[in-house]
């Protein structure tokens, strides 16, 4: 269960991220911790989230929660990019790992199969499209169940 102040938390660092081009995705508050630790995962709109990214967001936005007065007490805020995720779910992440191998699995099976590996073409609003052995494969999308990086290896 969410902290009840992560709402509003959320919507200050939301304010400070678009500012400066960033997107947050994710504000986590660990009240178990002593000193409470506020986590904010932030990536870049257009390109890779950098340590500067992450610097410029922390010293905006601890200004911003000071100034609102928003957490009471002393706390730690971390800002931090949130790496590269197992499972693609954004356009931005189809863009970003275009070429690389992914399983993807569907909820029902496309020419026998429910796995698919393959090198990751793009993904559009008919279907996921795959390199598999130099060919491309068209997985529908409404069958798409998950698209997960892989190491390249096959299962």
């Amino acid at each position: 269960m969410a902290h009840p102040l992560v709402p509003l938390i959320l919507e200050l660092a939301t304010l400070v991220a678009d500012s400066l081009d960033l997107e947050v995705v994710s504000v986590v508050f660990h009240t178990n911790q002593n000193p409470p630790v506020l986590r904010v995962d932030v990536c870049g709109r257009q390109r890779d989230t950098g340590l500067e990214d992450c610097e410029r967001m922390s010293h905006a936005l601890d200004a911003v929660l000071d100034e609102a007065e928003t957490i009471p007490d002393a706390y730690v805020l971390e800002v931090s990019s949130p790496g590269i995720p197992q499972s693609l779910t954004t356009d931005r992440e189809f863009t970003s790992f275009k070429g690389f191998p992914v399983e993807v699995a569907t909820t029902e099976a496309v020419k026998g199969h429910t796995l698919w590996n393959g090198l990751l073409i793009r993904r559009d609003d008919e279907a996921v499209y795959i390199n598999l052995k130099g060919r491309a494969i068209a997985l529908p999308r409404h069958l798409v169940k998950q698209v997960q990086l892989t190491n390249g290896e096959e299962p």
